[in-house]
């Protein structure tokens, strides 16, 4: 049974149908994903759905008694409020008697804790402050008296995320939910809407998130909905049967429609004797021989650039702090032809700060960079790029260059490259302050590439791109020939187009990782569950023996020679590793030699834990 019904609901802009007559459903504990191309209505219909516009036509019904929480793109809060005030209502009794319960904590005040301790017991309030505490922290949000009015885009939404998630609302409608989380936010988050039982209804961009969570797929393509029981690896099969299938039936139409127009020109016009079903007929013809086929083309270009230098790019000893938190720490790496380097972090660990030292727009405190004389920097950065809005698209691009030259000695005019990125000919002379904020993203994206840089920093790229275009996007790097360093929390991209990360893990550590981000997690999943493994079964034979030995009994020949060996042994795989790590920073190996010290390095991390809780289990007889 549907929770919420849309029966045959329109709506039109700027007199163009977004979606007209549309029907749809959906049912109690049932995860959607709404996909589609930007400007397709997405939103719109998102907005439609949650009651914030209303229809041209056809109604949209939620069944009595259900709840419905919604997350805007750009969430609108009183900025004049907290954080805690925004996320939670004065009248909500639990919240008043956890607020009490931490302000007591924070001054220290015995009585009135007492009294606030009581107050959460006779209201079960303890669960509802974990689940605060919780998702609070997860999402970033650790100071809740912060006023709104100085947080960021991104620090408001994630304010707004965190209110929804509280909410316990039957539907949930997300509008982009994983833009401005760092990925392991995303990957909670991943798991949080899996374990619940809410209906849910979301656009998104991180296919392994659609992957992971959904499964039900609604596309809107030309103001229609097509809809898939499955999740999103199972909605690319089904489409592409289906475009396969419509562009026979286009085909067919178009055949048969040059037939039946030779026989409808033939016809006298003074005469009635055309049959009207046949007329009729023809006119449905007509308009299913122009049904436009969306089919997607892996772009194949061999992009051109400048020519390189054997000096690239050579970092060493950077040093970079703030307020005396250590952004970066003595990072060295010297980068080599080709290479594609992810970076991943938690957000505010200062991942931006190293891409503006490194392209020169800021310091360091201590060290050098090094730039060949040859290294060409296209860098596109978070900060919106300043674009002519009273300038037509097309100019845009043809001020930077005309032409864009490929590796095979080809040119792409600015017009080509346009249509590649989906910029048809005839959104190609609109005015830039026609287009939306994907577009603008796209174009600014444009900008950047056609200079033909030969080492491409892109700082979160993915965010506001549908779909789509970042399987374009994708396909373009995937024939750059030059440096790439990508930060993205769009994991799916990250794996397809980087082949080594910079771990950002906090005080200044940036880790050199031989793998893409797949990669990085399976070891840190390996790390966690070895942990797990060793720590559980020690602690459990210490524990006996102390428990049946109440007097510690002494070392054994043996263990005494094991004891002294195990120092020795600790001290070689410790010293073993640090050589590997070394062979990293130099970053000299092939991939595959990298990814084998890396992997070395896990084994002997395995071995030294495994070693020194022996160790620790025999020093405690000594």
């Amino acid at each position: 049974m549907n929770i919420l019904s849309a029966d045959n609901i329109s709506k039109s802009f700027s007199e163009r149908w977004l979606f007209k007559n549309i029907s749809f459903g959906i049912s109690q504990g049932e995860k959607v994903a709404l996909v589609g191309t930007n400007g397709s209505g997405k939103t719109t219909l998102m907005n439609v759905l949650a009651g914030l516009i209303p229809t041209d036509g056809g109604v949209v019904s939620i069944r009595k008694g259900i709840s419905v929480g919604y997350l805007a793109q750009q969430p609108v809060f009183d900025e004049q409020a907290t954080i805690w005030q925004s996320i939670f209502t004065a009248e909500n009794e639990s919240v008043r008697a956890i607020k009490e319960y931490e302000t007591a904590l924070k001054i220290h005040d015995d009585k009135r804790l007492q009294r606030a301790m009581e107050r959460m017991d006779s209201l079960n309030a303890w669960d509802y402050e974990s689940k605060i505490t919780q998702v609070l922290g997860k999402l970033g949000i650790p100071e809740v008296e912060i006023p709104i009015s100085v947080l960021s885009g991104g620090q408001k939404k994630r304010v707004a995320l965190a209110k929804l998630l509280l909410q316990d609302a039957d539907l949930l409608i997300l509008d982009e939910p994983t833009n401005h989380l760092d990925i392991d936010a995303i990957e909670w988050l991943e798991r949080w809407l899996s374990t619940q039982k809410q209906s849910l209804l979301l656009v998104t961009h991180d296919r392994y998130f659609l992957d992971n969570i959904t499964n039900t797929i609604l596309e809107l393509e030309n103001g229609q909905i097509f809809k898939y029981n499955g999740n999103y690896s199972y909605f690319l099969e089904k489409k592409a049967e289906r475009i396969e299938q419509m562009t026979t039936e286009v085909a067919k139409a178009k055949n048969l429609m040059t037939k039946e127009l030779d026989w409808i020109r033939r016809q006298p016009k003074a005469r009635g004797t055309k049959a009207k079903y046949r007329v009729e007929a023809f006119e449905e013809l007509k308009e299913k021989a122009s049904t436009k086929v969306n089919h997607y083309t892996p772009i194949e270009i061999n992009v051109g650039m400048n020519r390189m230098g054997k000096k690239i790019l050579e970092i060493e000893n950077l040093n970079k702090k703030y307020d005396n938190l250590p952004i970066i720490k003595d990072f060295s790496y010297t980068f080599k032809k080709g290479d594609r380097i992810g970076i991943i972090g938690k957000n505010g660990v200062g991942k931006t700060t190293f891409l503006d030292i490194l392209t020169e727009k800021l310091n360091p405190d201590s060290g050098s960079i090094g730039k060949g004389e040859n290294t060409i920097f296209g860098y596109f950065t978070q900060r919106e790029l300043l674009i002519e809005e009273n300038k037509r698209v097309i100019d845009i691009v043809k001020d930077i260059a005309e032409v864009l030259q490929t590796g095979t000695g080809d040119s792409i005019t600015a017009s080509q490259l346009l249509s590649l990125f989906n910029f048809p000919p005839k959104v190609q002379y609109d005015m830039v302050s026609k287009l939306s904020g994907g577009e603008k993203k796209r174009l600014q994206l444009l900008q950047i590439l056609i200079r033909n840089p030969n080492f491409l920093i892109l700082d979160e790229p993915t965010n506001d791109l549908d779909i789509q275009t970042l399987n374009i996007l994708e396909d373009f790097l995937m024939n750059f020939g030059g440096c790439l360093i990508i930060v993205s929390h769009d994991r799916y991209f990250m794996d397809r187009l980087v082949e080594h990360l910079f771990v950002f893990e906090g005080e200044g550590y940036i880790r050199n990782f031989a793998g893409n981000y797949s990669d990085y997690r399976t070891e840190q999943e390996e790390i966690e569950a070895n942990k797990t493994e060793i720590v559980k079964p020690k602690n459990e034979k210490i524990e006996s023996q102390i428990s049946d030995n109440e007097q510690k009994r002494k070392l054994s020949f043996k263990e005494k020679k094991e004891y002294e060996n195990l120092e020795v042994e600790i001290h070689k795989l410790e010293q073993a590793k640090a050589k590997l790590i070394d062979k990293l920073n130099e970053g000299n190996g092939s991939h595959l030699e990298l990814a084998q010290w890396s992997n070395q390095i896990g084994e002997l991390d395995t071995q030294i834990e495994e070693k020194t809780f022996r160790w620790l289990e025999l020093a405690d007889l000594v």
